[in-house]
């Protein structure tokens, strides 16, 4: 895919300038911009982990690691809605000549995204509601949620405007086939991925 860079005039970046001195002083935590507002994350739990190493599988088993297409953890999407804006989202699939596409601050041109995977921590709510319009806009084809906090999984395709067309809620005991368009087939177990992500030690989320 041959991603175009997105535009940026040259001017002063002071939540961009507050965002990384918030990185630099609390390392561990994310810290994004997302429509204009920081939104810090504290580090993830171990449960987090896991569910996300989980999830790394079927798309590298898939292939998607190879050929057109790289599988990523925490690298960053430079947003199209607000001139500093920036999301780091936990899993990525993009194009293999993402390198080619740096934007600014270490995050890449939306464009190269073919799907972006968010696994919810404490600020769960942030990846169920403004991610879901900032990666619409941005026009990222497939957005997955893990959501531990309901214990669901939630797959949004075809972006319009600052929402996705379609959205799609699985429970524990179903599977789901993600769409062609990352290049390859990738089934999910709901029940397994769910699983993962609870903390052996407590029936919560941190």
């Amino acid at each position: 895919m041959t991603a175009a860079h997105v535009e940026r005039p040259h001017c002063d970046r002071p939540l961009l300038d507050a965002a990384n001195r918030l990185m630099e002083h609390n390392p561990g935590y994310r810290v994004e911009i997302i429509g204009g507002i920081l939104a810090v994350t504290p580090p993830p739990d171990i449960a987090h982990s896991r569910a996300l190493n989980k999830l790394t599988e079927p798309f590298v088993a898939a292939g998607l690691g190879n050929g057109e297409t790289e599988v990523h953890q925490g690298i960053g999407v430079w947003l199209p809605d607000g001139p500093e804006d920036y999301a780091i989202p936990d899993l990525s699939v993009v194009d293999v000549d993402a390198d080619e596409h740096l934007i600014e601050n270490n995050c890449y041109d939306p464009a190269v995204f073919r799907l972006v995977l968010e696994v919810t921590s404490s600020n769960y709510q942030n990846d169920l509601r403004a991610k879901v319009a900032a990666y619409a806009i941005a026009r990222i084809p497939v957005y997955v949620i893990v959501n531990r906090r309901h214990n669901r999984l939630h797959v949004l395709t075809d972006p319009v405007a600052n929402e996705y067309d379609q959205h799609r809620v699985f429970a524990p005991g179903q599977s789901v086939t993600l769409p062609d368009s990352l290049g390859a087939e990738v089934t999910l177990d709901v029940t397994e991925i769910l699983a993962a992500g609870r903390p052996k030690s407590a029936s919560g989320e941190s």
